[in-house]
């Protein structure tokens, strides 16, 4: 099991707008700005999808998935590497679309996207960019 450590908590918990990455099952990216991002457990997290095209799709052929995380005032980022399944109905679905329609009840919120955390990898400039470190 990969976990996301203390401070990757943390670093997650300051940003509010995520930038996701998808391919599509012939590897044409995809990145797409998501703001209904939640970390569940140490190991998931949700994608609530209120207006997903691309990335809904890309997930549907090719369920890998990577989030950047960054922090302009610590200097801290890391990019955690997963996998989807998609949800539109269940108990975790119906608790995402609660939580997306209390903070805004115009949005959709058609389906969960559950990430299961494969991997997380060191992003800022210098010597360890691009380490894996879990």
């Amino acid at each position: 099991m990969v976990a996301l450590t203390a401070e990757m908590k943390e670093l997650f918990s300051k940003v509010k707008l995520f930038p996701v990455a998808t391919a599509s099952k012939k590897g044409m990216p995809n990145v797409a700005p998501i703001a209904f991002v939640v970390l569940v457990k140490d190991d998931k997290i949700w994608l609530a999808d209120n207006f997903m095209q691309k990335t809904l799709l890309n997930v549907r052929e090719n369920p890998h998935i990577a989030i950047y995380l960054y922090d302009s005032d610590s200097k801290k980022c890391f990019q955690v590497k997963g996998s989807i399944d998609v949800k539109t109905s269940g108990e975790d679905y119906e608790k995402m679309r609660k939580m997306v329609l209390e903070k805004k009840p115009s949005l959709p919120a058609k389906s969960l996207l559950v990430m299961k955390i494969t991997e997380v990898f060191e992003c800022m400039p210098g010597p360890n960019a691009g380490k894996k470190v879990l």
